[in-house]
């Protein structure tokens, strides 16, 4: 007989936290949001450490280098997606890693002979007004001019003229030879009165950009998270198809962690995938699985040597797995088992697995009980997926401005081989949406915006960290009548109302 719970499963948002005592101790100032990103023992130093416990999800319209860098430069890590070939997941590894404070890879590029339209049309994509212009229209092309709004004038202009016409040509750019420091980069900036400034190596190919505004972003990051040789951290999903061809190559371009990219984790192919890391890498190198939704499912990976335990199955905002299969579990439930099973696991063996949190986040008040439910760390999509440092497209819907968003198991991004189906290549329906969300501008705001109410939130709980958090937070079930009762309700709105969300 099929085995059945008695209780129904719930959301985050069928919870609230309970006031706790606060000392003189509990102000936002004082808390500490660092947390374990892979397995320890018990009285020993985990070897991957956040600084905030936020990670962005492995899919196609959320994480790529840009969002890895600037995910890092918060304090966070980020998981390149794997659902593209493995030289190219390679490269936006080697990316990150190559990345040095203030020096940028041109994103925004273009070829002499494209026009003025094509300039316009990617200065939509990207929000960036300064465009290289190189002989191939690559980061790393032959420079032969930079383009920036001074340089023309669209009313005067028909948007068929060639960039190699209007353009800033080389002759008359002041430029930076390869191996410059940032300290010379800077002042070249500001002896020349210079907003961007390219760096060249010998052969006149672009090698970074240099911009004003970046001048002093390498201060303003206190809790940027850097490896020991003070690069970025960057993580990268695999799947259980190519792993073998797969992780040796990011290794190679530098990676720190893995996660296997799943629908579901408790099966066959993830401790085949975890096994061969652990056989051939032993510990050196960090990998996390998933997901899953009961204590069953994570003691199963647990035992297969997983660093770490994402949680979560039909919750996310582009998932319609549950539409389509019936198959999840409300993700307060699923995390509230998982980290019960959890701390069993920690008093049998003396291991802890950190817990990832992954969907179901819909208001920010949702990270600080998935904090206290018991996760360590969170992955989020949707959140991300709206922010200037997404890969995806900023376009004008209905008069407001939205990003493109969809999901790996949708048509579009055809990641059929995070769905393990023994033979099967890909599958007969889709299990994710394509969609928008609304563009919400740079990710540096948001979360800090974010984590400032965290922060407020846990000190109303008496907590400075997340251990203590987990340790003191007391958590309601609350009525479909207090969920009303808790937002605004029999008052008529001002269009200005800020958004909780």
């Amino acid at each position: 007989m099929a085995f059945i719970f008695n209780e129904p499963s719930h959301t985050f948002s069928e919870y609230l936290l309970v006031p706790g005592y606060s000392d003189a101790n509990c102000i936002p100032d004082n808390v500490s949001l660092r947390t374990p990103l892979v397995k320890f023992r018990k009285g020993e130093t985990p070897a991957l450490r956040m600084n905030i416990p936020m990670t962005s999800a492995i899919m196609q319209a959320v994480s790529d280098d840009k969002m890895a860098v600037a995910l890092a430069k918060e304090g966070g890590v980020s998981f390149i997606f794997c659902s593209q070939s493995i030289e190219s997941q390679a490269a936006m590894v080697a990316r990150v890693k190559s990345y040095k404070a203030g020096f940028v890879v041109s994103d925004s590029n273009i070829r002499p002979d494209a026009t003025l339209r094509d300039i316009l049309e990617l200065k939509q994509k990207t929000g960036h007004s300064t465009v290289a212009v190189t002989e191939d229209g690559t980061p790393s092309g032959r420079l032969v001019g930079i383009v920036t709004s001074r340089d023309y004038r669209v009313s005067r202009m028909t948007g068929d003229e060639l960039v190699g016409s209007f353009m800033t040509p080389i002759e008359k750019l002041v430029t930076a030879p390869a191996g410059t420091s940032l300290r010379e980069a800077n002042d070249i900036i500001w002896d020349h009165k210079l907003n961007a400034l390219p760096v060249i190596d010998a052969g006149g190919r672009l090698v970074h950009m240099v911009f004003r505004k970046d001048y002093d972003s390498h201060k303003e990051n206190p809790l940027e998270l850097l490896d020991s040789h003070k690069k970025y951290v960057v993580g990268a999903g695999v799947n259980t198809r190519d792993y073998e061809e797969r992780i040796p190559a990011l290794l190679e371009a530098g990676a720190d962690v893995f996660c296997i990219d799943s629908s579901e984790g408790f099966s066959e192919w993830q401790k085949q995938t975890l096994r061969w890391v652990r056989d051939k890498y032993g510990d050196t190198v960090k990998i996390g699985a998933g997901n899953v939704v009961d204590g069953e499912g994570f003691r199963f990976l647990a035992e297969c040597g997983a660093d770490f335990i994402k949680v979560g199955i039909g919750g996310g905002s582009i998932c319609i797995t549950r539409e389509q299969k019936g198959i999840g579990r409300g993700q307060a439930t699923a995390l509230i088992d998982v980290a019960q099973a959890r701390e069993e696991y920690f008093k049998e063996t003396g291991v802890y697995i950190p817990l990832c949190s992954d969907g179901g986040i819909v208001y920010d008040y949702h990270f600080t009980l998935a904090l206290a439910m018991g996760a360590d760390f969170l992955m989020l999509g949707r959140y991300f997926a709206r922010f200037d440092e997404s890969p995806t497209s900023k376009v004008s819907v209905g008069g407001s401005y939205m990003k493109e968003y969809w999901g790996e198991g949708s048509a579009r991004a055809r990641n059929w081989q995070r769905y393990d189906l023994g033979g099967a290549q890909k599958l007969s329906f889709e299990e994710g949406v394509d969609s928008y969300v609304p563009y919400a501008g740079s990710l540096k705001d948001n979360v800090g915006l974010t984590l400032s109410k965290v922060r407020s939130t846990m000190c109303n709980c008496g907590a400075v960290s997340i251990p203590e958090l987990q340790e003191k937070a007391k958590i309601t079930l609350v009525s479909a009548t207090s969920i009303v009762e808790g937002g605004a309700h029999d008052v008529l709105l001002k269009e200005n109302t800020v958004n909780s969300k």
